[in-house]
């Protein structure tokens, strides 16, 4: 492992030691004392400056997802710095800003990956759910897997980028959004809020159903063309909608929704389940269910380049890394104008 600076033995970092719920009389969280962790061949140290608070993270910490590595760290919206290199390492310099993302690994051989369907992959892996996260100082990370984040971008309006956006960007694009078309948005939250932005400055008109009043009022100021509760009636019939809300219970309303031959895409990795529908009243007349599964690397190249070029800032919520439980239980509470982020470390 080459390196320039001081690396210390320890870190402070969150572990998820018993899932639970995260507003419950104990968290499932505790801030505790891990050893630094070593870049093994292909991967890089870095040190952590920012992380965004995903819902991704609560379902880690409370259970919805089950357990891949106990004691695990969450966290997989990370913007850090370049500190020590493992072996065989060249793509990233000592002191470079790189993103880390949700997907961590896949195993570049199956038939998945070898036909651009990587985010498929059986054999992928995650970060902040196989491997320790970003609510930490330090992190590893595959360098193939990482990206070089735009300059205008500071740490924390970059960091809901790398799940958030990246994944907002594939759901976009899995749900047809005709040009100049009709979309709505199901949750308002981290992801939600950056896909708005996306498809209004692509000249597609937004509709949000959110039960949050504030959300609501965010994302009229947005410039969405209208806000109104989770199981409204849309004041228009939708081309396309996406889900974030992990709610099943949405589903058979967000269909009714859609025009004739439009499309509902899931955005979600966990979700409640699904109450029976008719055919009639939600499936009939062409429309298009389909779920979204992580993203692929050219989804977030694609992504930080289209975010770049259209200015697209996310609003944040700044914690310290020592208060990240208390992040996760207002992302729980759902209302939400804009993502949480933990601030963690600065710039050598």
């Amino acid at each position: 492992m080459e390196k320039e600076e001081s690396i210390p033995a320890m870190m402070h970092a969150w572990a998820v030691v018993k899932p639970g719920p995260i507003d419950g009389e104990r968290s499932p969280l505790q801030f505790v004392l891990k050893p630094v962790p070593k870049p093994k061949r292909g991967e890089v140290l870095v040190k952590v400056l920012a992380c965004g608070v995903c819902h991704t993270d609560l379902h880690v910490s409370e259970g919805d997802l089950p357990v891949h590595q106990p004691n695990v760290t969450p966290g997989h919206e990370i913007v850090g710095q370049v500190v020590a290199f493992g072996e065989d390492t060249q793509r990233f310099k000592l002191g470079e800003r790189i993103g880390i993302p949700w997907f961590r690994h896949a195993c570049g051989v199956c038939r998945f990956c070898r036909s651009g369907r990587e985010n498929l992959c059986p054999h992928s892996c995650y970060t902040g759910w196989d491997h320790d996260g970003g609510y930490a100082e330090y992190v590893t990370v595959p360098e193939g897997f990482a990206y070089r984040i735009p300059a205008r971008f500071d740490d924390l309006t970059a960091a809901p980028l790398l799940c958030a956006g990246i994944i907002g960007y594939r759901a976009y694009l899995r749900a047809n959004v005709p040009a100049g078309g009709r979309l709505g948005l199901y949750g308002f939250g981290g992801s939600a809020h950056i896909t708005a932005q996306i498809a209004i400055k692509q000249g597609v008109e937004v509709h949000v159903f959110t039960r949050g009043k504030d959300a609501q009022q965010f994302a009229r100021q947005l410039g969405c063309a209208s806000a109104q509760g989770a199981y409204d009636q849309a004041p228009v019939l939708l081309d396309s909608a996406i889900m974030f809300a992990p709610a099943g219970q949405m589903i058979p309303k967000a269909l009714e929704n859609l025009v004739p031959g439009g499309t509902l895409a899931l955005a979600g990795i966990h979700m409640s389940d699904v109450p029976q529908m008719a055919y009639q009243d939600h499936l009939f007349h062409e429309k298009v269910l389909t779920s979204v599964e992580s993203n692929t690397r050219r989804d977030g190249e694609e992504f930080l380049t289209l975010a770049d070029r259209l200015n697209i800032h996310p609003r944040v919520a700044e914690y310290p890394l020592a208060k990240a439980d208390e992040a996760l239980r207002r992302v729980k509470q759902g209302d939400i104008d804009g993502a949480c982020v933990l601030r963690v470390g600065t710039r050598e």
